[in-house]
């Protein structure tokens, strides 16, 4: 009997074991759209907004390739850090003869209403689209970098795409500049350091002109301020048709911090002590 009052103990403590080990699981499935980072204690989730066109009334087809905006953004328990992001992702978003708006919503029902409009006005209109996304890459208690990507097609010859890294402060909402991270003065220093390691990515010579081949201004390499601290150090992106032909796509370039370490500003995240 002692025997079995002792196994029956065992299985209760099994069963129990199995089942908070199927309950840790359940809530960790029901996280899985919830990013959260213990170093900052910054949690965010990724909420998105898609709307389609009407049906083309015109249309002599069945065909279901329809005028769409997608919008992915994440979302903080600070309302304020998401109006910002908000704004800033609307004015990337939109032309400068645009109608302003201020809301995802309103930049959505503008986009398909300009499509309806020129599909009632001309007839059969090839399907348009618009596909943007912000991404967290970093949270961290002095910094947020995000990347916002842009996918997105209102005829012509083909879509158009870009991407930008934002740099914040989430303590402040103040944007990070490259300015801020590195020694006054020491710009032309950064971009020399820069120059060298883009002649190396593009296979060129340290004397190799660069005026057939890329859009910098009067022939003479320069940095962008598109940039995002990574793991291996200062990530700088140019975009299609920045400094090359569209076939090319984007360009990167990434300074190892080991690189920065004699221009980079004490106690920053570019610093090697940071």
């Amino acid at each position: 009997m002692k025997k079995l009052a002792i196994l029956m103990l065992a299985l209760s403590f099994a069963a129990c074991q199995s089942e908070k080990k199927a309950s840790d699981q359940e809530d960790s499935t029901g996280l899985s759209n919830l990013e959260m980072n213990s170093t900052s204690n910054l949690a965010f989730k990724y909420d998105s907004l898609k709307i389609f066109s009407k049906p083309n009334p015109a249309a002599k087809t069945k065909s279901t390739d329809t005028t769409y905006v997608r919008i992915v953004y994440p979302s903080f328990p600070n309302q304020k850090l998401n109006q910002l992001l908000e704004q800033k992702t609307i004015a990337a978003i939109q032309n400068p003869d645009d109608k302003k708006v201020e809301t995802y919503q309103q930049v959505a029902d503008a986009f398909i209403k300009d499509y309806e409009n020129l599909r009632d006005t001309e007839g059969t209109v090839a399907a348009w689209f618009l596909d943007a996304e912000t991404k967290v890459l970093t949270d961290q208690p002095d910094y947020i970098g995000l990347e916002y990507s842009l996918v997105n097609y209102a005829g012509g010859a083909h879509p158009n795409s870009n991407m930008i890294y934002w740099n914040l402060n989430p303590k402040t909402l103040q944007e990070i500049t490259l300015e801020s991270l590195i020694n006054e003065g020491s710009m032309p220093q950064l971009v020399t350091i820069a120059e060298k390691i883009f002649r190396k990515n593009e296979k060129l010579s340290p004397t190799a002109s660069l005026k057939d081949t890329y859009f910098f201004e009067n022939d003479k390499f320069n940095l962008n301020r598109n940039f995002t601290i990574t793991k291996e150090g200062l990530k700088f992106l140019y975009n299609p048709y920045e400094i090359k032909a569209y076939a090319y796509g984007s360009t990167e370039l990434i300074i190892p911090f080991s690189d920065l370490k004699t221009i980079a500003r004490p106690n920053t995240l570019l610093s090697p002590t940071k």
